[in-house]
């Protein structure tokens, strides 16, 4: 039976439990017995497979969520992996993103400064924490990376954000509307919460970015700033906030390149 690691996190035992419950439905029909074995460290979700159609359900859990590279040396420089945010380090002006590699060392994917710089902010010379702000940085936020280098002597890596992500940010800014950044509760929890906060008609959809992480849509001339505080005491989860219409001031002309 062979055991893999997703690219997708568990926070505690109530969200493990819940991970059978998301996962089984996607194979149904599949000859194949699933179970979830538990976390990693990092809490990286391990699950076993075996059955008939063995390949074909891991083929599946591969594209939907990808697996963690676990050695340093299954990674390839230019490739795409998701991770999650670990660290931002404002006063190094690097991101750390952990995307998996955990033997023989946990190391974590760094992004620096001046990628950032010039994939989110046109070149402009900004600190960190702004962009932070811009962008709704935080702790456990997924991130899709590209690899750029890998130092096996040094156990670094350095990476960019990948097209995919970039993509999503253009795509968030052109909207022009607020998304309410949940980390850590799974989508029944949030809908529940919003529900029970009265919120549904302030809220276009949910978007999910994770087994476990959800941007929750604004409608236009709503303030995903004045959800929070409304649903926040609902959740046990962390909250950001994706703000376009400052990403807009903040870039004035040159916010063409991520609303065009």
């Amino acid at each position: 039976m062979p055991t893999v690691t997703l690219l997708a996190k568990a926070y505690n035992n109530y969200q493990l439990k819940l991970v059978d419950k998301l996962l089984k439905p996607n194979l149904k029909g599949l000859k194949v017995e699933m179970e979830v074995c538990g976390v990693t460290s990092r809490k990286w979700i391990q699950v076993a497979i075996s059955g008939e159609d063995e390949k074909i359900a891991l083929n599946y859990l591969s594209n939907e969520f990808g697996l963690c590279p676990q050695r340093l040396e299954s990674l390839n420089k230019f490739s795409t992996i998701k991770g999650f945010v670990t660290a931002l380090d404002k006063n190094k002006g690097i991101v750390s993103v952990d995307i998996g590699v955990s033997s023989p060392d946990i190391i974590d994917a760094t992004i620096p400064l001046r990628h950032l710089q010039t994939q989110l902010i046109d070149g402009r010379k900004t600190a960190l924490e702004k962009i932070i702000e811009l962008f709704g940085f935080c702790k456990n936020l997924p991130l899709t990376t590209k690899i750029l280098k890998i130092d096996e002597e040094e156990n670094t890596i350095e990476a960019m954000l990948a097209e995919r992500q970039l993509a999503q940010y253009r795509n968030w800014t052109k909207s022009l509307l607020d998304r309410l950044i949940i980390l850590g509760a799974p989508l029944q929890d949030v809908e529940w919460a919003l529900k029970t906060a009265e919120c549904s008609r302030d809220v276009v959809n949910i978007e999910s970015l994770g087994l476990f992480e959800h941007a929750v849509v604004c409608k236009l001339g709503t303030d995903a700033a004045g959800l929070m505080p409304r649903i926040g005491g609902k959740l046990r989860a962390t909250f950001n906030i994706f703000n376009p219409r400052k990403i807009i001031e903040f870039l004035g002309d040159d916010a063409t390149l991520l609303t065009s």
